[in-house]
């Protein structure tokens, strides 16, 4: 895979992130422990009596699972520059353990900076399904994309 560029990026343009491993309760419970140590996240048995009604992933464990399949198959291969953060992160149904996870990349607006010429500034949707084709998160985050040198 050539490397990315800026101008390389078009409003419109999708690219496919790869998927995930099976993803295993013991994963799961390992996240919650360390980040997010609610009962839904942490107990096979008290989940069973949440909203979920069974054990589920924390939300920010499937963004970290997200987090690396964008870098795998995607800024791994993009003159990346860092992110000033995301706008928006929407968590519609749970990973639950024995679930996958791929996801895509979408270019919303890609912009020339007009402080540092040697950048440029990408939009991106990220959507996140899992193995039964249900999006199960959106992420829209903001890139600074390094420019083709001249």
């Amino acid at each position: 895979m050539s490397t990315r560029y800026f101008e390389d990026f078009h409003v419109g343009d999708t690219y496919e992130l790869g998927e995930t491993a099976q993803i295993t309760a013991e994963e799961i419970i390992a996240f919650a422990r360390q980040f997010d140590p609610q009962p839904f996240h942490l107990d096979a048995e008290q989940a069973k009596d949440s909203l979920f009604g069974q054990l589920v992933a924390s939300g920010w464990h499937t963004v970290s699972l997200l987090m690396r399949l964008l870098v795998d198959g995607f800024l791994s291969h993009t003159i990346s520059m860092g992110s000033p953060g995301v706008d928006e992160v929407r968590w519609l149904r749970p990973l639950r353990p024995g679930d996958t996870m791929h996801a895509r990349f979408i270019v919303l607006e890609a912009t020339p900076s007009k402080s540092r010429p040697t950048m440029g500034v990408v939009r991106s949707k990220c959507e996140a399904f899992n193995q039964d084709g249900e999006l199960i998160l959106t992420l829209v985050g903001i890139h600074f994309v390094g420019r083709r040198p001249s």
